[in-house]
């Protein structure tokens, strides 16, 4: 599956809603796909089905992940059952199942992770960073995966403008992709690990880089240097849709120029050591999210140049599709 947060273009009040992409032009509304199937099936009365599809299938991606195996298996009911619905028809109480996707609005996947760790996991990412400053790698890197902890609160979506920074006189952006735990646990082995994932999704860490070396020159941080923004979509791919998640074409294009092409496969950890790593004596929990790291060459840092007002980032990458975001002035 290719799951979605979405809301319906024009609809009012706002609602954000559980979705998935059927093909490239349809969103399917999970909840509303699965309630119409409840009652076609007959397993339902509508009141009954619009409760029970609400609660194994509600709009924040969290909850249903932590609905676990039930949530799952309705999701995949629901995704037949729309497959076969027109997109923009209403089949009960205005509902409707499927949209065009002009018609929906996609918002980040995980709009509110329980937490957000993002890694250091590309090996020519941390030299060319650290070459710039004059330094090393140091042999510390090399033994375990080190992470810093971001700002749920600041994540944003596909399409979402970035508000640069007002402390900030230097943005710049990070080519990432990132995994999102279905469920959780503590001292998780790394074979097993795997098998926590619900999905991953296109990461863009983006870095108020002044403030960052401030902050990392004291031997702490980044925080207010990343915690602004952070962007994640456009959806959340589930492992089967994947056929090898370190093996994909990773770009980075400003106003359509590209900066950056990179591949997932020259990561130096793969997400199962991160996981492993993360519950060694600590809970982790379904909507967690966790970020590689920079790709080689996969910020403005590297490359010698840095966004501006205006810029429009997208970062591709395969099978995870396109994350877009403008900058626009301080407010």
């Amino acid at each position: 599956m290719r799951l979605v947060t979405f809301y319906p273009q024009g609809s009012f009040p706002i609602v954000e809603r559980l979705g998935a992409l059927l093909g490239a032009d349809a969103v399917v509304d999970l909840a509303a796909a699965y309630r119409a199937h409840l009652i076609a099936a007959g397993l339902c009365a509508p009141e009954a089905a619009a409760r029970v599809a609400a609660a194994v299938l509600p709009g924040d991606m969290v909850l249903f992940l932590e609905a676990g195996r039930l949530g799952w298996n309705a999701a995949a009911e629901a995704l037949q059952f729309a497959s076969q619905a027109p997109a923009g028809e209403a089949i009960y109480e205005g509902e409707k199942p499927v949209y065009p996707r002009s018609a929906a609005q996609l918002l980040a996947p995980i709009k509110r992770p329980r937490s957000l760790r993002d890694f250091l996991s590309f090996e020519q990412h941390v030299k060319n960073a650290r070459q710039r400053r004059g330094l090393d790698v140091p042999p510390e890197w090399y033994e375990i995966p080190v992470y810093y902890k971001g700002n749920p609160a600041t994540i944003i979506g596909p399409d979402s403008d970035v508000a640069w920074p007002q402390y900030s006189q230097l943005l710049d952006y990070e080519l990432e992709f990132a995994c999102v735990l279905g469920r959780g646990g503590r001292d998780i082995g790394a074979v097993e690990a795997e098998r926590h994932i619900a999905g991953y999704t296109i990461m863009n860490d983006f870095s108020a880089r002044d403030v960052q070396f401030k902050e990392m020159s004291v031997g702490l941080g980044p925080a207010k240097g990343k915690d602004f923004a952070t962007a994640l979509g456009p959806c959340l791919v589930t492992p089967d849709e994947l056929p090898d998640p370190y093996n994909l074409a990773m770009i980075a294009r400003v106003n359509g120029e590209v900066w950056t092409e990179g591949n997932s496969g020259t990561i130096y950890r793969r997400f199962p050591e991160m996981i492993a790593y993360a519950s060694n004596g600590e809970q982790l929990v379904a909507g967690d999210v966790f970020g590689s790291g920079t790709v080689g060459f996969g910020c403005g840092l590297e490359l010698g140049k840095f966004l501006k007002v205006g810029d429009v980032v997208e970062l591709e990458i395969e099978g995870l599709g396109i994350l877009r975001n403008r900058v626009v002035a301080a407010q």
